[in-house]
């Protein structure tokens, strides 16, 4: 399709973020950071082919996928240049950044960038979950 074509054509009007879906390493290991780190609830997943957990936040679902040969790696490569909070992520809302924080230090996780504060308000902090995929979290 032709640039014009875009312009002329109405958008598709996304609503949401339904899920993401992330390959990882261990599914028992992913689930307690998911579940009991961060307080997402478990939810029943179709009877796939192949092992995985899903889990709810908010309105937005995480698919965990256990890693084999047609899933692809479960780590993400992160250049060692790349700024934490500026490389690919996926941010939760949470009620208090800062309480985050001191519960994250005392389940022994590693804070890898802030908390800081955003130029448009919120506090943010990130951290890495099992397999090393970053997750912000943040509070206004």
């Amino acid at each position: 399709m032709e640039g014009r074509d875009l312009v002329m054509a109405a958008p598709i009007q996304v609503k949401r973020i339904d899920h993401i879906t992330l390959v990882v390493k261990n599914l028992e290991t992913s689930r307690k950071f998911y579940v009991d780190v961060l307080g997402m609830q478990q939810v029943d997943r179709p009877n796939f082919s192949f092992a995985g957990m899903w889990f709810q936040a908010g309105t937005t679902q995480i698919h965990l996928i256990l890693e084999h040969p047609e899933s692809g790696p479960a780590r993400v490569f992160l250049p060692e240049e790349c700024a934490i909070s500026r490389t690919r992520h996926f941010a939760f809302e949470v009620d208090d950044a800062m309480a985050a924080r001191d519960r994250l230090v005392e389940l022994g996780v590693t804070i890898v960038a802030g908390p800081k504060n955003r130029p448009d308000g919120p506090t943010q902090l990130y951290v890495f979950d099992p397999d090393q995929n970053l997750v912000e979290l943040y509070s206004y």
